[in-house]
């Protein structure tokens, strides 16, 4: 009878931790672990020719153990031959592949073979099984699978290919957790390379091409990191096998056609990893050694070259101008980069043929020296830089926050940063301003305090000791955000999570507007700020608006007296790539009639997409609002929303008014870019998927205000009014008691806030 798993165990140098391996396994005495799995499991030691006394172990455990069989090599293959030469061996239903200076931990064996036994029963047994895992270091410290994060709670539960979780693919592309089906991967036509990385030419090959990958959520292996000798602390010339391994991961994807031709998702997050894994290879110090790194850099390039996907895109931020970098084979420029995190004087030189980006780096030399001089002055106490949008103006919660400072802090003054003078000009009258990249904004951005913005300031703005950062961001999360990103490759399009990683390592403070934000926020943004559980400061104006607010409102957007109007507000969709209406704007006019007015708003990403149709005195009047700048005023004159997946829904139900979800496309955006709910499940409002539908609601007059009120319990507990004064007394040394409170003990006020915010969290 065939056994279900046969352990491939190649075997060179290891004497002082062969025998924990192996007793690991259950061979040679009499293990609990191994109980009962006489005739599952076997073991195939491959003898490479170890210059120790590891054959004489294995022999020697061999006798003691009919399960364990060993394969003596009369000449040294290497780790790949080695296993290669112990799969031609096996005979069982699965094969995993171990190394013999790890080991098992205690419960693993026997929590595989209960998972392989299960697969047995099924309709499409698992192609390859992957396992958690433990780092551990010489000192005897330990770390968790540091890409746990992106297997548990995905498909990878009960089954599911890498096109369906692309996440995957950034994880660890080592053979030792992975458990492959053996005709499966015989029928791969694939092999172990020869010296180092020789496992990766199996292990992309096995995942992309499996029909059903499992992950097991139990540490079963432990992987020793930082021993003598191993291949990651060893400085030598067959660093460089690493790229015919991935000209033989390449050549299996031209074999099956994955995107040797057309762009292919798959194919370019394989690239995009065995690009990074070259440069890792090179950066890291002491591997490559002095005299042979001018031509590992130089066959980087080569690889780039070779074998760049069609309609390949380089990532955002650094690393695209590092590949760019490789690309044309600009190694001395590549390095000063890495030295100094800034683009040197030597690329000016060669700046006409450069990339764009990367002549823009080039230009901003001049602008970091100016930079690091204003940085040698003392910080300025009560100056404190405001920012949102990307520089696009004054708006969200920095804008509430602004105003609230100016109020309770007056001290301290508020300078908003902005991309340009016209936009300068949409400011607030008396509102102080700098243009990004002036000496100006230099300065300001060297020695101010406080730094407030709703989303991250310029990696090249260093933090001063002594700063405070505070980030708002601009959106209760219905879409995965941040780190979450990972596991959806589309949506993130080339996300430098590292870059990402230090950014959040520069806050102090995190605004967050409900419980449910705090709980996504803290894990997709992991870092030691402080949470600020507030409210949005920038939805106080709508919690305290008055009649008389939404009358001055209207009359400033030019609205007749009567008039119903309707706030069309979509979302950004990472798979259309602009704005991509798909609710027929002139048909819903047409049904909503002459008494009504259709506000559209387009996602700031697609500002001036939209247009004003003319559809005659028997439709509703449309307007594009897209470029109006403040969303506050367009919720407050809306009598109804109608909006698909963008977080203006959270804000807009502070106002208590009817919403009508536009979901034609759920089941794509929740694929594509990952939700934290099911929206349609716990609607704020009707969901629509056809344009009539949508009118039949409005018409309709208040359709679900019992689905309203279960979303207004739950997003938007903290909207009392007072998340600006909240956050301000927190961050700014306040000077000024608002008059709203005079009369009022503060231990008292204090107190039912927190007394509030408590019940909200506790779902009461």
């Amino acid at each position: 009878m065939s056994p279900l798993l046969s352990i491939v165990l190649p075997v060179h140098g290891v004497e002082p931790f062969l025998p924990r391996c192996l007793d690991s396994l259950g061979v040679g005495d009499a293990r609990a672990d191994a109980a009962g799995a006489d005739t599952e499991v076997e073991v195939i030691a491959v003898d490479d020719r170890s210059p120790d006394g590891c054959g004489a172990i294995l022999d020697d455990h061999a006798a003691r153990d009919p399960r364990l069989r060993v394969l003596h090599l009369a000449e040294n293959q290497g780790l790949g031959g080695a296993r290669t030469a112990g799969l031609a061996e096996a005979r069982g239903r699965y094969v995993w592949f171990v190394d013999s200076d790890d080991w098992l931990p205690d419960g693993a064996l026997s929590a595989v073979l209960a998972e392989l036994r299960r697969e047995q029963d099924t309709d499409q047994p698992v192609d390859v099984l992957l396992t958690d895992f433990t780092h551990v270091y010489p000192d005897g410290s330990t770390e968790p699978n540091p890409w746990r994060h992106v297997l548990t709670g995905s498909p990878l539960a009960e089954g599911c290919t890498a096109r369906e979780h692309p996440g995957l693919m950034q994880t660890v592309m080592a053979v030792w957790n992975k458990i492959f089906r053996r005709a499966f991967l015989q029928d791969l036509d694939v092999s172990f390379g020869r010296g180092y990385y020789e496992d990766i030419s199996v292990t992309y090959p096995a995942l992309v091409a499996a029909h059903r990958l499992r992950y097991l959520d139990r540490p079963c292996y432990t992987y020793r990191r930082g021993r003598p000798g191993a291949i990651t602390n060893t400085a030598s010339p067959k660093h460089s096998d690493a790229f015919a391994q991935y000209d033989a991961i390449f050549a299996f994807l031209d074999r099956r056609g994955i995107g040797a031709t057309g762009q292919d998702a798959l194919r370019n997050l394989v690239f995009d990893r065995t690009v990074k894994q070259a440069l890792t290879i090179y950066d890291t110090p002491g591997l490559v050694p002095a005299a042979l790194r001018g031509d590992f850099f130089d066959r980087i390039g080569r690889h780039f070259d070779r074998h760049r996907p069609p309609g390949y895109r380089y990532p955002a931020g650094v690393r695209g101008i590092q590949y760019r970098l490789v690309a044309t084979g600009s190694r001395l420029t590549y390095s000063e980069l890495r030295r100094t995190k800034r683009i040197p004087r030597s690329l000016r030189r060669r700046a006409r043929a450069m990339a764009p980006t990367v002549r823009k780096g080039v230009r901003s030399g001049a602008r970091y020296a100016a930079y690091n001089t204003f940085r040698r002055l003392p910080l300025d106490e009560n100056l404190a830089v405001y920012a949102a949008y990307w520089h696009r103006g004054y708006a969200c919660n920095p804008a509430a926050i602004y105003e609230k400072a100016r109020e309770l802090a007056p001290q301290v003054r508020g300078v908003w940063v902005v991309e340009t003078r016209a936009q300068a000009a949409t400011l607030p009258a008396g509102v102080p301003y700098v243009v990004v990249n002036t000496p100006a904004y230099l300065r300001v951005m060297a020695t101010a305090k406080y730094f407030v913005n709703n989303v991250n300031f310029p990696h090249t703005m260093a933090k001063r000791p002594g700063t405070v950062h505070v980030q708002t961001q601009h959106g209760t999360p219905l879409k995965s955000m941040g780190m979450d990103l990972r596991e959806y490759p589309l949506a993130a399009d080339g996300m430098d999570f590292d870059r990402l990683q230090e950014a959040v390592d520069r806050w102090d403070f995190l605004v967050s507007p409900n419980p449910h934000t705090s709980e996504h926020f803290s894990r997709a943004f992991p870092g030691r700020y402080e949470l600020l559980e507030t409210g949005y400061p920038r939805n106080d104006r709508l919690a305290g608006a008055t009649a008389a607010d939404v009358a001055a409102v209207r009359r400033k957007l030019g609205l007749a007296e009567g008039q119903r109007v309707v706030l069309y507000a979509p979302t950004h969709r990472e798979a259309q790539g602009g704005y991509v209406p798909l609710l027929d704007v002139g048909e819903l006019a047409s049904r909503l009639g002459p008494g009504c007015t259709l506000l559209v708003r387009a996602h700031y990403f697609h500002r001036g997409s939209v247009g004003e149709p003319e559809l005659g005195g028997a439709a509703a009047r449309v307007v594009d609002v897209s470029a109006y700048p403040a969303v506050e005023d367009l919720c407050l004159a809306a009598d109804a929303l109608v909006t698909d997946y963008s977080s203006l829904m959270f804000d807009y139900a502070v106002l208590d008014r009817p919403m009508v979800v536009f979901a034609p496309d759920w089941a794509e955006y929740r694929r594509v870019r990952g939700v934290y709910f099911d929206l349609l499940a716990e609607p704020p409002g009707v969901v629509a998927t056809e344009t009539a539908e949508v009118a039949q609601a409005l018409r309709s007059g208040d359709p679900a205000p019992g689905a309203r009120a279960a979303f207004r319990e739950r997003f938007c507990p903290w909207d009392d009014g007072r998340a600006s004064e909240r956050v301000v007394r927190r961050i700014f040394p306040v000077t000024v008691a608002p008059a709203a409170e005079q009369g009022e003990p503060a231990e008292s006020r204090e107190a039912a806030r927190d007394g509030r915010r408590r019940a909200a969290l506790a779902g009461g």
